[in-house]
């Protein structure tokens, strides 16, 4: 087993056999690191203390409310229900919802609510950059999970779904019992581990790809005794998050950062739908260490950054400065080799 456990201004980091003996996750706090091996199930925190991989239940009295977490991402208000009031997977489908404030409605189809600005509209469109546009093709839906997500560990350093979930959990076990959006979800991989871990009282998965969100519909219905009671499909534009202010408890986003168009506009909105003492947990991959040499590395990735609308982030500094500058702070990073993960919160 493996995972990572956050508590005060210390983490422990769990590493996995199958990893490699000769491969460690780091973990960078502040100005401390520390570093950890696999030794058991168990792994010796000190000489005279283990911690234990299980994860506590969540608060029952936070898993029993059903609350509406939407709103109009046009003026963040309230949103009421035409249809069944319960938001969950199986209510998208002929639900209408409407902005108490506005007055624009917002229809759900077979699989998802669309809360995008300019659902609806049949006459006026925007350009998308390529790399958003790349994930909205059937193809590459279609593939995400069936061998595109594989390539992660092999070229980047990444775990493997499962090791990386507990290490998510290890940052996310300050807000269990919460709600949780899974931000640029993909085909729903993080956002069905969510659900069915029972450790949230409400899992949104929500992705600008009508396609991934489609896949991540099959995928459900393909599931014995799935919770769609508590779990919700939602297509909205990261730029402009269907949620009022201060009504989630934690934000994850897998591999997704170097994907938006601008990360610090939606990392801005993650921190204005973040509650108070709310966890944001992200993912991406970082082109540093021998490539920051490089004397035109910077300039390239500006240029590659124009033409693709994705970014390529190139320390660890500029994420910690990007979630700092948008009012998020205690970051935490853990990484392997071009793979990082990282961790902060909104102050309380």
């Amino acid at each position: 087993m493996a995972g990572a456990f956050c508590g005060g201004n210390s983490v422990s980091v769990f590493s996995a056999s199958q990893l490699g003996s000769s491969r460690r996750f780091v973990l960078r706090s502040g100005e401390t690191s520390f570093e950890r091996r696999v030794l058991a199930p168990k792994l010796r925190a000190s000489s005279s203390a283990y911690i234990e991989t299980r994860l506590p239940p969540p608060p029952l009295e936070k898993l029993n409310g059903n609350q509406n977490a939407l709103a109009c991402p046009i003026c963040f208000e309230a949103l009421t229900f035409t249809g069944d009031p319960v938001l969950s997977v199986n209510s998208a489908s002929g639900s209408t919802l409407q902005c108490c404030t506005c007055k624009k409605a917002y229809v759900g189809n077979e699989t998802h609510f669309d809360l995008t600005t300019t659902g609806g509209t049949k006459e006026y469109g925007e350009p998308v950059p390529f790399a958003s546009e790349l994930f909205r093709t059937p193809l590459v839906s279609y593939l995400y999970e069936r061998g595109w997500r594989q390539y992660f560990g092999s070229l980047a350093g990444s775990p493997g779904p499962e090791k990386e979930f507990e290490l998510i959990m290890g940052f996310l076990k300050p807000v269990l019992g919460g709600n949780i959006v899974d931000a640029s979800c993909g085909s729903g991989l993080f956002s069905r581990l969510f659900a069915k871990s029972g450790l949230f009282s409400r899992v949104i998965a929500l992705d600008y790809s009508e396609n991934m969100l489609k896949q991540c519909y099959e995928f459900i219905q393909q599931e014995e005794n799935f919770p769609e009671e508590n779990f919700a499909l939602v297509r909205a534009d990261i730029s402009r998050l269907p949620f009022a202010s201060s009504s989630i408890d934690a934000v994850h986003a897998g591999a997704a950062l170097h994907c938006w168009p601008s990360p610090s506009t939606a990392i801005a909105e993650i921190s204005r739908v973040l509650r108070p003492g709310g966890v944001f947990v992200a993912t991406t991959f970082l082109l540093d260490g021998p490539f920051a040499s490089f004397p035109l590395l910077r300039p390239l990735c500006q240029i590659s950054t124009q033409l693709s609308g994705s970014h390529i982030f190139l320390s660890e500094g500029e994420l910690e400065g990007l979630c700092r500058t948008c009012g998020l702070i205690g970051v935490k990073f853990v990484r392997n080799e071009r793979f990082v993960m990282i961790s902060a919160s909104k102050p309380s």
